[in-house]
């Protein structure tokens, strides 16, 4: 099967190129290194069935001319991370939304089947734990931008679903509820990755707000296995399915983790949200993703304990700083 990927030399397309490939699938990649890296698929580079391309999801034609070359797409081209859109929202909102807009135009001409990569942001301020594919979405005001990026996943979902009802695309939404793991940069604000580089470097760790908020993490590896098994299940497409890990844990006792794992000296320190980003960000106070759908498609769960990840990220980030 030929697969391509955009956003391929991303995190989470770095590693899916990876296991696509152990499945003896020949891999294509799109990408314009804006957030991703090349670096993330340099030892890739000479395998007999792998490709990379430097360019933009925005030009239509390099994207008809790969979707055309492939059997299956996974469009993960997208803006990452709180950092960015804090920063950055016209840049989020036009390469969430007109990416896809191409991705979908693209594959609506020979009916390719697509995975549309959307974010447990959707949920939003929504308080019905745990989050359902079916739930209510409740957002913010469109005043405060911090919800423009959960807006733009919104409109991609919407869109996905209607090429889906409308024009028989087979396409499946997949919610990505905090996927971390190696190769993940801090860059864009990723909470994990920074504590890690502040623990090995005996700095403060940094938790924004009073550190009460919790997460799930997933690990990146068991991420890309559920993509795999719901690929061959074939039960996926009309259908949203969350893919993270619902084992819940505090900032503050990530934290604590963190410092327990790799053995540092630092002390944790709290930064208001004014302060890490600007007046007014809401941040989202609990967040545990309803995995049944996915055990159900595919009979698969996550398997790597939040600890287990921890280490996994601290060997990771330690063999970088020796090279």
């Amino acid at each position: 099967m030929r697969i391509l990927i955009t956003g391929g030399a991303g995190f989470i397309g770095s590693h899916l190129a990876e296991r696509c490939l152990s499945e003896g699938w020949t891999v294509s990649i799109l990408d314009d290194l804006s957030t991703g890296s090349f670096g993330n698929v340099l030892h890739l580079q000479g395998h007999p069935r792998f490709s990379c391309r430097i360019d933009t999801v925005f030009n239509s034609n390099t994207v008809c001319e790969m979707v055309d070359d492939a059997d299956l797409v996974f469009h993960f081209a997208a803006a990452v991370g709180v950092r960015l859109l804090v920063e950055s929202p016209v840049r989020t909102i036009e390469t969430n939304v007109r990416g896809t807009e191409v991705v979908l135009a693209a594959v609506a001409k020979k009916s390719k089947p697509v995975f549309l990569a959307s974010t447990s942001e959707v949920y939003g301020k929504s308080t019905d734990f745990p989050f359902r594919e079916d739930s209510d979405l409740l957002l913010g005001p469109t005043s405060r931008s911090r919800w423009g990026y959960a807006c733009s996943k919104i409109l991609d979902e919407f869109l996905g679903l209607a090429y889906y009802a409308e024009k028989k695309v087979p396409v499946s939404v997949v919610r990505f509820f905090n996927t971390v793991g190696t190769r993940q940069t801090g860059r864009y604000g990723m909470v994990l990755p920074n504590f890690v580089r502040q623990a090995l470097a005996n700095e403060p760790i940094t938790v924004h707000g009073d550190g009460e908020q919790s997460r799930c993490f997933a690990y990146v590896g068991d991420v890309v296995e559920a993509l795999i098994l719901l690929v061959k299940s074939g039960k996926s497409v009309g259908e949203i399915v969350n893919i993270g890990n619902d084992e819940e844990i505090s900032i503050n006792a990530l934290a604590s983790l963190v410092i327990d794992v790799t053995g540092s000296r630092s002390n944790i320190i709290h930064l208001s949200y004014d302060d890490a980003y600007r007046p007014g960000f809401e941040d989202i106070l609990r967040r545990i993703p309803c995995l049944e759908k996915l055990q159900r498609l595919t009979g698969y769960r996550p398997t790597t304990p939040l600890r287990k990840i921890v280490e996994l990220m601290v060997a990771d980030h330690s063999a970088v700083a020796l090279n």
